[in-house]
C-alpha cells in the first residue's frame, strides 16, 4: 500500500496566532513551531545547474554531523552495522560541485545506463496505457518511476529509524490485543465511516467468539519525514496491511549503487553510503517462518490482490524469493476467488481450491474499492475465521488506521502498552500532532491557517488528504453541518521538510525539480504464543516527489522510488 506524503516545503514563514499549549502536551513535536522558509536551491532546467552549496553542504555533513569518532566511520546495513571508509578516505574523493562539470554526454548516458539496468533487473511495473498490463505478467512493461541518484539522508536520524521498527512492531502487537480499546477508540468512527464499520464488525464477531491468533505475523512499514525547522523525525503514518514496494524498493538502491560503483568518482559519491537494502528478503523471510510455525508442509502461502495490479511485480519479487530460497509455495487470488473457492474445515483450515493455507498475506482489503460486492466481505470473514495466520489479523489491521494512531498520541496513551519509558519517550518524540475534531480551537486555528495542516480520512493509499483551501472548505461544512462524518477524519500538523534538486525518470525522460522524499522503515514481526520469533527491522523504501505536490503515493502516481545516501 503506498501512501501519500502529508506534506510539503513550505515557501514562507509563518506564525500561528493561537496558543497551542492550550490543548498540545503529547510531546515537544506535537507543538507547531514558527516554521521559517527551509533551505531550497536555485535550481535551473537545463544541464548546468548548480550543485555547488548543496554537494558541498553534504560532504561537509559527512565529516562534522556523524556521531561516530573519524577511525570507525560505518554505514548500517538494514539496521546492522558494518565497517567502511573513514572520512578522510570519503573526503579524499572529488567532489563534483558544479553539474556542468560533466560532460553532457556522459550524463545522458548515466539516464541511458539506469534505464536499461532498470529494465533487466525488474524495476518494473504495468503500463497504465496497455490493458492487460494489470493482470498478465510480462505484459506491458515500463521502469517503475525512479530518482536517478539517491537523496542525501543524515546518518544519526536514518539510526533512529532502525531502532524504532521494533518498538512500532511490538506496539502494534500489543494494542491489537486489546479488543475493547480497539472497538471504544473506533466506535465514533464507526458511525461516520461505513468500511470502518464493516471492519470492526469482523472484528467484534471475532471477539464474540474468543478468536485467538496465537501465531501473530507483522509485515509493517512507518512512514517518516524529516522537519526543517525542528530537524526531527516525524512520523506520517503506520502501515500494518500491504506495506508495498519491499520488492522494487530494494531493487532501487541496487540500481543506486551499481550507478556510483561506474560514476561515483566522477560525481563525488561514494556507492558504499548507500545503505543495502534487505527489505524482501526480511518480508520472505518472515512469511517462511510463519509457514513453518503453522506446521503443515503441504500448505500454501495465499496472497491476495486486487482484480488489477499494475505493481504486480513488487509483490512477484517476494513470492520469488520465498519459493527459491525457503521451498515455499504461495498461490494469488482475489477476494471474489477467495470467496468462490474458500472452504473452511471443522479444525478451522482453509482450503483455496483443495489447497491448505497456512499465512494469508495482504495485498488488498485495505480500501472501500476492494469490497465491490458482499463476495469480498464474506471472503474476508471466512479468511478471519480460519486457523491460517493472517498477515494482518483484522486486529493488526485496525491498529494501523489513523484515528489509532491519533489515539496513541494522547497523554498516557502509549504508557498503556510499553511498559519501558525509554521506550515510550522514543516512541513519543516522532509523533507529530495529532487531533480529532473535538478539539475546537484547533479546528479553529485550521480553517484559519489550513497551511499548517492536513485534514486526513480513514483510508489507505495515496490520493486520499486534504489540503489548503479543500482542507478549510471541508472543516467549515463539517462545522455547519454538524455531522457524525467529523468523526471520520482527524487533523494533522503539516511536516515541512526541505527541498533540494533532484532528477526524477518517468516515463523514459528525466525532468529536473526541487523535491522532498518521505522515508519508510520497514518492520516484521512473529510471534507464537510467548515465543517472539523475530522482531527486526528490514530494510526501508524512500520515495520523493516534487515539493510542489502534495501527495506522494508512487503506486497513485504521484511519487518516484529513490533511496538514501548517509551523511
Amino acid at each position: 500500500m503506498g501512501s501519500g506524503f502529508s506534506c510539503s516545503s513550505f515557501s514562507s514563514s509563518v506564525s500561528p496566532s493561537l496558543s497551542f499549549s492550550d490543548w498540545v502536551c503529547y510531546s515537544p513535536a506535537t507543538v507547531l513551531p514558527n516554521y521559517t522558509k527551509p533551505r531550497s536551491f536555485t535550481f535551473n532546467p537545463t544541464f548546468k545547474t548548480s550543485f555547488r552549496g548543496y554537494l558541498q553542504k553534504s560532504h561537509e555533513n559527512m565529516k562534522s554531523e556523524s556521531p561516530l569518532s573519524s577511525s570507525s566511520f560505518v554505514t548500517l546495513n538494514s539496521g546492522k552495522v558494518e565497517e567502511e571508509k573513514t572520512p578522510d578516505e570519503i573526503s579524499a574523493t572529488p567532489i563534483v560541485t558544479d553539474l556542468c562539470d560533466i560532460n553532457p554526454k556522459l550524463f545522458q548516458q548515466l539516464i541511458h545506463d539506469a534505464l536499461v539496468w532498470s529494465s533487466l533487473h525488474g524495476l518494473v511495473v504495468g503500463d497504465k496505457s496497455v490493458q492487460r498490463s494489470g493482470t498478465v505478467p510480462g505484459v506491458g512493461l515500463v521502469h517503475a518511476p525512479f530518482a536517478l541518484l539517491p537523496t542525501f539522508f543524515p546518518q544519526i536520524h536514518w539510526q533512529e529509524g532502525c531502532e524504532l521498527a521494533p518498538l512500532f512492531n511490538e506496539l502494534v502487537d500489543r494494542v491489537s490485543l486489546d479488543g475493547k480499546f480497539l472497538q471504544e477508540s473506533l466506535s465514533r468512527t464507526k458511525k461516520a465511516d461505513g468500511f470502518t464499520s464493516r471492519l470492526l464488525d469482523i472484528h467484534s464477531m471475532m471477539l464474540k467468539i474468543n478468536k485467538k491468533e496465537e501465531i501473530r505475523l507483522g509485515l509493517h512499514r512507518s512512514d517518516y519525514m524529516l522537519d526543517a525547522q525542528t530537524n526531527a523525525l516525524l512520523q506520517i503514518e503506520l502501515n500494518t496491511i500491504s506495506a508495498s514496494f519491499a520488492g522494487l524498493g530494494c531493487v532501487v538502491s541496487e540500481l543506486h549503487r551499481n550507478l556510483l560503483n561506474h560514476y561515483g568518482k566522477k560525481l563525488g559519491l561514494d556507492p558504499s553510503r548507500v545503505p543495502r537494502n534487505n527489505a524482501v528478503s526480511g518480508f520472505a523471510e518472515a512469511l517462511a517462518k510463519a509457514w513453518n510455525e503453522y506446521n503443515n508442509s503441504s500448505a500454501v502461502v495465499l496472497v491476495v490482490v486486487q482484480t488489477e495490479e499494475r505493481n504486480m511485480y513488487d509483490q512477484h519479487w517476494l513470492c520469488t524469493i520465498l519459493k527459491e530460497r525457503h521451498s515455499v509455495s504461495a498461490i494469488r487470488k482475489t477476494m471474489a476467488e477467495i470467496d468462490a473457492e474458500g472452504e473452511l474445515q471443522p479444525d478451522g483450515t482453509l482450503l483455496i481450491g483443495g489447497q491448505p493455507v497456512s499465512v494469508i498475506y495482504f495485498r488488498a482489503g485495505y480500501a472501500p474499492s476492494d469490497y465491490p460486492s458482499e463476495s469480498e466481505w464474506r471472503a474476508r470473514l471466512l479468511m478471519e475465521q480460519s486457523s491460517a495466520i493472517k498477515c494482518p489479523s483484522i486486529s493488526y489491521h485496525l491498529v494501523g488506521t489513523k484515528k489509532i494512531q491519533q489515539e496513541l498520541a494522547k497523554p498516557n496513551v502509549l504508557e498503556r502498552f510499553i511498559e519501558n519509558k525509554d521506550d515510550v519517550a522514543k516512541l513519543r518524540k516522532c509523533f507529530a500532532g495529532l487531533w480529532s475534531l473535538d478539539y475546537s480551537d484547533v479546528v479553529k486555528t485550521a480553517i484559519e491557517r489550513p497551511d499548517l495542516f492536513v485534514l486526513k480520512p480513514q483510508r489507505e493509499g495515496g490520493g486520499n488528504n486534504v489540503y489548503g483551501d479543500d482542507l478549510r472548505e471541508t472543516l467549515q461544512k463539517l462545522e455547519k453541518e454538524g455531522s457524525e462524518e467529523r468523526d471520520a477524519y482527524i487533523l494533522m500538523q503539516r511536516i515541512f521538510p526541505s527541498a533540494s534538486p533532484a532528477f526524477l525518470v518517468q516515463h523514459g525522460i528525466c525532468h529536473q525539480d526541487h523535491a522532498i522524499s518521505e522515508l519508510g522503515m520497514y518492520g516484521a514481526y512473529l510471534r507464537n504464543k510467548d515465543n517472539i520469533i523475530i522482531n527486526d527491522h528490514c530494510g526501508y523504501l524512500l520515495r520523493t516527489k516534487v515539493s510542489s505536490s502534495n501527495e506522494g503515493g508512487v503506486a497513485a502516481g504521484f511519487a518516484v522510488l529513490d533511496s538514501i545516501y548517509l551523511t
